[in-house]
């Protein structure tokens, strides 16, 4: 087994650590039109065990790998599970590096999906579309009124 590191401050986590991708289907928001793109992006444990039991999901598959299959130095290589529009999620190392860390504490996790598996029975779900580039503004409207009394000592 290899011991090679990622990263030299990364010493916890190796090339041989494993890690679960998924191709998710993302919508970008422009000029109040959606357009639809495919992301591939690690999926953490607390998600993978939510996704394996049922709840809807963007996720149309999840593979597990070790993260040296994905990562190669400062190069991401796309493995062919993932089709060739596919692109990388925003933060992909630093985001990959957490889930990795999320497989380590819990190993339980890595039964849900074996090494070099894909999983393509997830309940794949659009009603709830996921905008990458979404804008939050706060109006004052949105602001909750609270009661006069709400930090009095009566």
């Amino acid at each position: 087994m290899s011991t090679t590191t990622l990263l030299p401050n990364d010493t916890d986590i190796s090339l041989d650590d494993y890690c679960v991708f998924g191709l998710a289907t993302c919508f970008l928001k422009d000029d109040g039109e959606f357009h639809q793109v495919r992301v591939i992006e690690p999926i953490p444990s607390a998600a993978l065990e939510a996704i394996c039991k049922g709840i809807p999901t963007s996720y149309e598959l999840a593979c597990a790998k070790s993260i040296g299959e994905i990562l190669t130095g400062e190069t991401l290589t796309k493995t062919a599970e993932f089709p060739d529009d596919a692109q990388f999620c925003d933060n992909f190392t630093e985001r990959t590096l957490a889930a990795v860390r999320t497989y380590q504490t819990r190993p339980d996790a890595k039964s849900l999906i074996p090494l070099g598996t894909v999983k393509k029975d997830l309940n794949f779900s659009l009603e709830k579309k996921r905008v990458l580039n979404a804008v939050n503004v706060v109006k004052v409207e949105d602001n909750v009124k609270q009661h006069s009394h709400t930090h009095q000592v009566l």
